[in-house]
């Protein structure tokens, strides 16, 4: 009986070892971080970036890894330097690397030349003080186009200089604006502008020139610079741009097409409707400019188009892919096609489109994770990978099957217990069908009953897709103690446009509704749910229905908001965007839509019961802190058990890895409090 006995007991005990633990934030936080990839022009190289993360931000690197395109060869670190490398591609015939950086006393990126058949260190290519965004390299090698934010009358960087030493000889610091938007995100924004500057590396010296001198574009007030590309000849840059940026308090601005020549000169407007156009790519016979658009209406949001123009004469406007309804994360022109990552339902999967006939086929991805950062050279095709439980890793597809390159956190993956998560689908009251994202705790007891914490996802205009998320990352946050459910409500993405413009009116009593359904449902699916035991949380529009449940119901034990809004009429005038709101709520706030009056939670303030935590970053623009605050100050007054955090020097997201892991402490401690 005691040999039995102890066989029992070495067996659980053996068990108790084998059981790999759940994950945690610096489990989570300690995962390498990997850039998209660029293959190179022959498809037998591929380069991506890799950033080793740290609590300590100042031993945290960003470096360039290389690998053979087939896997044949391990891949290998070829830069290593404190500034990390960003805007990286391939020479299209030399094997030469360019990408940005800040090296050893760059105060702003430069752009850099790795020649990788010599090695060695990489050679500094600019100079320039206003430094180097979003470079590109013409299709013969010789040119390279980049942008960079100058004064408006800035054309020389010398005079770029001497304006910048000038604003700061002025001893009064005030910010004075005219027009509307006047901060961004976490930035008050000034009277810079994006310019095109273009090299020529032919040149014994190459100098950049700002080629926009004589563009009148940038005289406007409103002129924001978008996309740009060079022509199939290499001798124009075609660009989309808009003058409207400074209109809107009061209407959506709209981007038009442009080229000018990269000697300079004045600016040819190319397109002529309505559109509001954004990416410019074309084709590899020259034959056509491709561009992403769609039209500005009274709508809240629009699927991106793709549209195919005769080149150079700019006719025969022709949609691509018209039935596709589904938006373009990013997209390559390759040969005859365009391949595009497409969202649809939760995952993003990969289509090739003709070219010629707009036809689409599914080419890759489908069922689960999200494939994104194409990149397309020949018969290969580099991508990133992901999916809920594992960050993104580069990976090629060639010759009908799939390489994977980068393999950075297998090994740390394969030590944690991560739950396969599982979709379900709920008819809801209105009818319509709503996806659902189940997952089961580590350590997962079928014979236990598991608290539910219902996350709710920001956007609107996004969704709970297949992808890892190291800010509200459901693992970290379920842990071994609770069952996540997350559901796209109406106006997530992916579902079609029409799905996503639903929303409007109806900004939070629909979506609402569809969660507490979809919660539900998820109940009677799964009996290892405790129905008695629910909470609510989610940041930003998540954060504005954490708020809208305090408002209508009483069903969960405890909320959590991040960035969310109580009182939309005030979020609507400090926001750094406004237009939108009206749209969303049929019209400006002094105007009594039911809209206004009927889902604005603060106007249900004597409901609030339930005990609700608070998070925001102090520098947060898009839902400032006073929105925040005034949540603080309606549960003070109501006397509901609440808890406010403040974090100085975030924005609208907690980036600071030791804030950000004191963020998930509270989040769980205060659902510990109320989900026992």
């Amino acid at each position: 009986m005691k040999k039995i006995l102890l066989i029992v007991l070495f067996a659980c005990g053996f068990n108790a070892l084998a059981q790999k633990p759940a994950m945690t934030h610096e489990r989570m936080w300690l995962l390498k971080k990997i850039g998209t990839p660029a293959l190179s022009p022959s498809g037998k190289w591929v380069i991506y970036s890799r950033t080793e993360t740290s609590y300590n931000l100042d031993e945290q690197s960003t470096d360039l890894w290389l690998a053979a395109a087939d896997g044949s060869t391990e891949p290998r670190k070829i830069t290593n330097s404190k500034g990390g490398e960003d805007n990286y591609f391939w020479h299209p015939t030399l094997h030469q690397i360019f990408f940005t950086a800040k090296r050893e006393g760059d105060e702003v990126a430069q752009l850099y030349r790795l020649n990788l058949d010599l090695g060695g260190e990489a050679q500094r290519m600019t100079n320039i003080s206003t430094g180097v965004l979003t470079p590109k390299i013409s299709s013969d090698g010789s040119k390279i186009a980049f942008t960079s934010r100058v004064f408006a009358t800035a054309f020389t960087d010398s005079l770029s200089k001497k304006l910048a030493e000038e604003k700061k000889k002025i001893k009064t610091k005030a910010r004075v604006y005219t027009s509307f938007p006047i901060r961004y995100w976490d930035s008050w924004l000034d009277d810079k502008q994006s310019h095109v500057y273009v090299m020529d590396l032919t040149a014994s010296k190459p100098a950049p020139k700002n080629i926009f001198s004589q563009v009148r574009l940038v005289e406007s007030k409103g002129f924001q610079l978008g996309s740009f590309s060079f022509s199939p000849d290499n001798a124009q840059i075609v660009f989309a741009a808009t003058t409207e940026y400074n209109t809107g308090a009061f209407q959506s601005a709209t981007s038009h097409l442009y080229s000018v020549s990269i000697a300079g000169g004045a600016e040819k407007l190319l397109s002529t409707d309505a559109m509001n156009y954004s990416q410019v790519q074309f084709s590899e016979d020259g034959k056509y400019l491709i561009s992403t658009g769609h039209t500005n209406g009274n709508k809240i949001y629009y699927v991106d188009r793709i549209y195919r123009f005769a080149w150079p004469s700019m006719e025969g406007r022709t949609e691509l892919a018209s039935g596709l309804d589904r938006p373009v994360n990013d997209w390559e022109v390759s040969g005859n096609s365009i391949f595009a990552s497409i969202e649809d339902q939760g995952v993003d999967r990969v289509v090739q489109i003709s070219i010629a006939s707009g036809e689409v086929k599914p080419t890759l991805g489908g069922e689960s994770g999200s494939i994104t950062g194409l990149s397309v050279a020949g018969e290969a095709m580099a991508y990133t990978y992901q999916h809920i439980a594992a960050p993104a890793e580069v990976f090629v597809w060639n010759a009908g099957k799939s390489i994977a390159i980068s393999k950075a956190n297998d090994a740390a993956l394969s030590t944690m217990d991560l739950p396969k998560s599982e979709v379900f689908w709920t008819k809801s009251s209105r009818g319509k069908m709503i996806r659902s994202i189940i997952l089961r705790p580590a350590g997962f007891d079928a014979s236990k009953k598991y608290p539910l914490f219902v996350l709710m996802h920001g956007g609107p205009a996004i969704s709970f897709k297949d992808t890892f998320n190291f800010r509200w990352n459901p693992y970290v946050l379920g842990s071994t103690d609770y069952v996540i459910v997350m559901t796209d409500y109406t106006g997530s993405v992916g579902y079609g446009e029409k799905f996503a413009q639903d929303i409007q009116f109806d900004p939070f009593k629909g979506p609402g509704n569809e969660i507490l359904e979809a919660a539900a449902d998820a109940i009677k699916r799964y009996s290892f749910i405790d129905a008695s035991r629910q909470a609510a949380g989610g940041a930003s529009y998540g954060g504005h229905l954490a708020n809208w449940m305090q408002a209508t119901t009483s069903h969960f034990k405890c909320l959590v908001a991040h960035a969310g809004l109580v009182n939309s009429e005030v979020q609507w005038g400090t926001s750094d965007v406004i237009w939108g709101r009206e749209l969303m709520n049929g019209g400006a706030p002094w105007v009594p839509t039911k809209t206004w009056k009927e889902q604005n939670p603060m106007r249900f303030a004597a409901n609030f019961k339930t005990p609700m935590f608070m998070t925001v970053g102090e520098n947060d623009f898009r839902v400032p802190i006073n929105n925040t605050l005034e949540n603080w100050s309606i549960h003070q007054r109501l006397q509901v058990p609440s808890k406010l955090i403040v974090f100085p020097g975030e924005n609208h997201w907690i980036l600071n890895p030791d804030n950000s892991k004191f963020h998930y402490q509270e989040v769980r401690n205060w659902l510990g409090m109320y989900l026992k």
